[in-house]
Order: C-alpha cells, then sequence, then structure tokens
C-alpha cells in the first residue's frame, strides 16, 4: 500500500506502539483487500463488548499510549446500578463493565452506549467517508444516509478511530455501491415489523447481494432501521437502496449505475409470513417481554407508554435504549407510566450482556428476529411478533393464536 510520510511514521512506531498495532491491523485488512492507499475518516463507531477478547485489545492499545483521533461513539454496555432494581449482578461481570468503561475512557470514546448513534450523536452528511461496526448501523449509513463505510469489526473499527484513517476498498468506492439485483415487494408492508421480516428473509432469496427494493412506500426511520438491521442479521448485506426514497437510487436506473438489471425477484405476503414462522417460538404463555434490539426510539417508547397506561402488566416488560431517549422518556412521561404498569426502561444496555441471565430458560415475546437470533445461545426463547401485540401479550401474560 502507498503510505503517507505520518501513515508510515504510525506503523514505523514513531507514534506508540499502540498506534503502531493499530495501523498494522489497519494496513493488513487494506492489502487483504488490494487497497491501493489509505483515507482519512470523519465518524467513527465501535461495537465494543463486554467479553475478554475485545478488552483485552482496547486494553493492549491503552497499554501501548494510543488514543483515538476520531472519537468514536460506542455500543451498549450495562448500567449495573439501572438493573440492580430487577436483578443483582455477578461480581465478575461488574468488573468485566467496569474495565471496559476505564479502557474506552482512556481512548477517548465518547461513551453513548448506544447501537443507533447514526440516529442521534453520530449523524453523517452524504458522502462522508466513516467507519462504523454494528449490524445495524453500516446499512443505515450507507443506505439511508449516503455516507461511506465499510461493515467494519469492532477491532478495525476502533483501529480507525486511532490513526483517523481506513484502507480505501469496498463500499467506499462507486462500483461497489450500485445495486445487483432489483427486488419487487408485492407484500403490503402495513407496519415496521413487516420491514423486520423483510430484512431477515431477503438474504435468503438474494444471498449476499446488494438489492434494490421496490413498492416500498415511504417507510419510517424505525422501519429503515430494521430492514437494515435483520438484512446484517438474517445476512452480509450492509448496504440496500430503496428506489426514489434513498439518496442514491432516484431511479432503477441510478440504483445500477447505468447498467442492465440482469436479475430480479418478488416477495410477497406469503414470504414474510413464512419467515415470521420459522423465526417465532410456538404461541402460549410468556414469562417477559423485551424490546430494542436496535435501541427504541422514543417514538416507539411511546406506542408502549399508551398501551399500558392504567393497566398493570401480567408479566415484566423491559424495553432498551439510548440514554438520550431514557431522558426523553422520563420528561415525556412514558418512563413513569411504564414503569406504574410494572414495566421497566434502561439505558445503555443489549440483550447479548450478561445482566440478562436472570431471563436465561425462559420464555419472552419481542418485535425483533435479531433479538431473537442473538439469545439463543442464552438459553432464551422468543415468540416473535409486532411491536403493538408484543405489548398485549405481556399484559395478558400469552400469546394466543398461532402454534407452531
Amino acid at each position: 500500500m502507498k503510505l503517507t510520510k505520518e501513515e508510515q511514521a504510525m506503523l514505523d512506531g514513531e507514534f506508540g506502539a499502540g498506534v503502531q498495532l493499530a495501523m498494522k491491523i489497519q494496513v493488513a485488512i487494506g492489502e487483504a483487500y488490494d487497497a491501493p492507499y489509505m483515507v482519512p475518516v470523519s465518524r467513527t463507531h465501535v461495537a465494543l463488548s463486554n467479553q475478554e477478547a475485545d478488552l483485552w485489545f482496547a486494553e493492549k492499545l491503552v497499554a501501548g499510549g494510543a488514543t483515538c483521533r476520531v472519537l468514536p461513539t460506542v455500543n451498549p454496555s450495562f448500567n449495573w446500578e439501572q438493573l440492580s432494581c430487577v436483578t443483582k449482578l455477578e461480581p465478575e461481570d461488574e468488573a468485566i463493565v467496569k474495565r471496559t468503561h476505564a479502557a474506552y475512557n482512556a481512548l477517548g470514546a465518547i461513551m453513548t452506549y448506544d447501537c443507533t448513534p447514526y440516529l442521534e450523536k453520530n449523524v453523517p452528511r452524504f458522502g462522508e467517508i466513516c467507519s462504523f461496526s454494528e449490524s445495524s448501523c453500516t446499512p443505515f449509513m450507507n443506505s439511508v444516509y449516503g455516507a461511506r463505510t465499510n461493515r467494519e469489526a469492532a477491532q478495525s473499527a476502533l483501529c480507525a478511530a486511532v490513526t483517523g484513517v481506513v484502507p480505501y476498498y469496498g463500499y467506499l468506492l462507486d462500483e461497489n455501491r450500485k445495486g445487483e439485483i432489483l427486488v419487487h415487494v408485492e407484500a403490503d408492508m402495513e407496519n415496521d415489523f413487516d420491514y423486520q421480516l423483510l430484512g431477515y428473509f431477503a438474504p435468503q432469496k438474494i444471498g449476499f447481494k446488494l438489492p434494490v427494493f421496490t413498492g416500498l412506500k415511504n417507510p419510517t426511520k424505525e422501519s429503515l432501521m430494521n430492514l437494515g438491521a435483520q438484512l446484517n442479521t438474517g445476512g452480509n448485506v450492509a448496504m440496500y437502496h430503496i428506489v426514489g426514497f434513498t439518496p442514491e437510487a432516484p431511479t432503477i436506473e441510478a440504483a445500477f449505475h447505468g447498467e442492465e438489471v440482469r436479475e430480479e425477484v418478488t416477495i410477497t405476503n406469503d414470504d414474510l409470513r413464512s419467515m415470521q414462522s420459522m423465526l417465532t417460538d410456538p404461541y402460549g404463555k410468556i414469562d417477559f417481554a423485551l424490546f430494542g434490539c436496535p435501541h427504541l426510539t422514543i417514538d416507539q417508547i411511546g406506542v408502549i407508554a399508551e398501551m399500558v397506561r392504567g393497566q398493570k402488566l401480567a408479566v415484566p416488560l423491559f424495553v432498551m435504549t439510548s440514554g438520550l431517549s431514557l431522558d426523553l422518556a422520563k420528561k415525556m412521561g412514558y418512563e413513569e407510566t411504564i414503569r406504574q404498569a410494572g414495566g421497566h426502561i434502561f439505558s445503555d444496555t443489549c440483550m447479548d450482556q450478561p445482566c440478562w441471565k436472570f431471563l436465561y430458560g425462559k420464555k419472552g415475546v419481542t418485535d425483533s428476529p435479531k433479538c431473537a437470533y442473538y439469545t439463543r445461545r442464552r438459553q432464551m426463547e422468543f415468540v416473535v411478533v409486532p411491536l403493538e401485540q408484543a405489548v398485549e401479550a405481556a399484559l395478558r401474560g400469552e400469546i394466543q393464536g398461532y402454534r407452531k
């Protein structure tokens, strides 16, 4: 790779061992993808975790004297003070959270603890070159904003934050952002949940090709967030176009960069219902409800608050959201309404964290296929249904109808 004098100095260790390690990794990635050179980034997001391997790498950078040139926002951890009202955290879990917090603070990260920073704190302009990890982030950044980021790992995004540069390859190049398959959506797409199912189902039909969707009319930000999160969970699809809606697809011709459409598929209501039947566990009695994968927006929290107002939940209901949305929920009275009904709103956390051990072996309801996917390894079962239906189930303690 062709490096600038400053980049070569980083690689040679002139900026310290931590920066040198980060640049070595960036160069290795660039060589693996035949990148000709590095380009500067102006935004970064790191999908940190409270797992030893991730923490080992972050602490190694800290020990080498590294700090971030481009301060990253970071993924959820968990707030033991908030969660103490529903569970007693094990000392080793609390200890690793504190170590993670200390390491990323030392690196200079912006401690958002949010998996949807693109909605609030870390919003790009069109064409801006960024380095984002996290499965809901990369599709939203590339597709909805028209910014440019590859599907980064937590470690590579952290290296970009430290060095301020990324190898020039992948979705940073115009030719890799063109549509590869035209997807005619004939399903009704009546709510945000249908976009969850569309995102999870599409890779089964198109593989990892970059889809160009037609038939989608004015989706909400929640629909777009969920579509991308599921495309990148059910498959490896970090970018999509919606004809007449997303900025790089005003027309089908523009989405395909003027090239001939070589492949087309159609997705119907039957496809989405079939996908739901594959994702959900059998209906029946539930032990809890869990929402926020990705983090719920203030609008979604408002829907829950209105549904439970003046009622009592039959089972515990847990909402995961960003710190800003929790603050808004308190100011708008949503948090109090949900709490009086027997529910809880937590910021800074994620279902893929050890703080939910008290739910292991139990059966819940959620609106998120991604939530159900990640928790299978945690011995948690989920009925997967639209948000409103899931809240109704939490009020009754069961969900009736479909039996798998």
